[in-house]
């Protein structure tokens, strides 16, 4: 009936963490994601790799808000999308449908995590939220750039394929770890 005074400190605790971790993650997005190594119109960025962590140490609620203030924070006109940007013409731009495509993807693969916990089933939950995002940024490509499919494909989508799949790994290998360590921490 009532919550003893444990309980009443495990929820604080846990409020506080997740707060916490969701404003680390933001700020560690708003960090990494300016640096990016430009190959075309659209750079090569640890973004996902961030979101793919986040999801990890926050579930997948807490890691899409997170990313959702780190946008909030670029169109306020902070310089923390790719190339130090900031500011509505950067979701104009070529990268937007990308940029915008990374909230689907942290969404299934957050859900992936969540509901499976072999490794392989996550790197797949993943793959598909990673493609998700690449049709979201490929269809927003080719609008504004009157580009054809196969172009925006070559272009935005085939030179980023591998680097992603490390990414993929990376965070597969580095975010349960740091999950871990941070619960005992607090």
């Amino acid at each position: 009936m009532y919550e003893t005074a444990t309980n009443i400190n495990e929820g604080r605790k846990s409020r506080i963490y997740i707060l916490c971790v969701t404003a680390v993650m933001t700020a560690v997005t708003c960090v990494l994601a300016p640096f990016s190594i430009p190959i075309g119109p659209v750079p090569i960025s640890l973004t996902n790799l961030v979101i793919y962590i986040s999801l990890y140490l926050l579930g997948w609620k807490m890691a899409t808000v997170s990313y959702i203030v780190y946008i909030l924070i670029g169109l306020a006109g902070l310089p923390v999308f790719s190339g130090f940007s900031g500011g509505p013409a950067k979701l104009a731009g070529p990268t937007g449908g990308y940029i915008v495509g990374f909230i689907p993807m942290a969404i299934i693969a957050g859900l992936t995590i969540r509901y499976f916990k072999n490794r392989f089933v996550q790197f797949v939950g993943m793959v598909v939220g990673t493609a998700v995002c690449y049709v979201f940024g490929t269809a927003w490509f080719c609008v504004l750039m009157d580009s054809t499919v196969a172009v925006a494909l070559s272009t935005c989508v085939i030179p980023f394929i591998p680097g992603d799949i490390l990414k993929m790994i990376a965070a597969l290998a580095v975010g349960p770890a740091v999950k871990k360590s941070l619960k005992s921490a607090f």
